[in-house]
């Protein structure tokens, strides 16, 4: 396998978003770690868990439950990613974005909501080994 070549300032930059992940900067078996393993969980981005450790040190507490000063930052944080995300994917409402606490929860909320009504008996779902497990 040849060295990872230099890439151009128009092509995307894989070297530079693997800087940002402090996860990564590790060698498994003398190379750098690949991780793969994302349904489960994902390697966080020196951003992410600097915002964590503002939330955790900070603004410990529920969102949308409390009256209280870390309350209501929790709650303007939590909405104001909402609006991101939104913007981000272009959405028409920050209705449309739902946050789940992982893939599990992602995969039974849409066959309940859209999937359910919809799939009748008889019919048939084809998924691949390759699939989350709460597939199966």
């Amino acid at each position: 396998m040849s060295a990872l070549r230099t890439v151009k300032s128009t092509e995307f930059d894989l070297l530079a978003v693997r800087k940002d992940f402090p996860g990564l900067h590790q060698k498994v078996h003398g190379k750098p770690l690949i991780y793969l393993d994302n349904a489960a969980t994902t390697q966080k981005p020196k951003a992410v868990i600097e915002a964590l450790n503002r939330f955790y040190t900070a603004d410990c507490s529920n969102v949308h439950r409390a009256v209280h000063a870390l309350s209501d930052r929790a709650t303007k944080s939590y909405e104001d990613a909402r609006t991101i995300v939104k913007q981000f994917i272009n959405a028409r409402s920050e209705r449309e974005i739902v946050f789940v606490r992982g893939a599990t929860e992602a995969i039974n909320l849409v066959m309940n909501s859209y999937a359910r009504p919809r799939v009748k008996a008889g019919d048939e779902i084809l998924i691949s080994a390759l699939e989350h497990h709460s597939n199966i």
